[in-house]
């Protein structure tokens, strides 16, 4: 099943780096696709796993557009940012 998450805090391929290799490692997602100018993710995951995909998003510092977008979640994403950069 293919699920769209527009997400907050999205800035750069080391962002969606980060993002991709984390949501890859939750069980029902097959695959990822990330829109940096968007702010997409883009899913092809069973519909059992979105709670899980969301959490995930949110403790990395991405929340889904609408929900709360607190200090902590940017300072998350920033980490999160530098991470996926050095690894890329």
């Amino acid at each position: 099943m293919n699920s769209e998450i527009y997400i907050e805090n999205l800035k750069c391929g080391g962002c969606a780096a980060t993002i991709t290799k984390g949501l890859q490692s939750i069980d029902g997602v097959q695959a990822v696709s990330i829109s940096v100018e968007d702010a997409k993710v883009v899913l092809d995951a069973e519909a059992a796993s979105l709670p899980a995909v969301k959490a995930k998003l949110s403790s990395m510092g991405y929340p889904e557009v609408g929900d709360k977008n607190t200090v902590l979640h940017k300072a998350k994403s920033f980490v999160s940012c530098a991470t996926g950069k050095m690894n890329s």
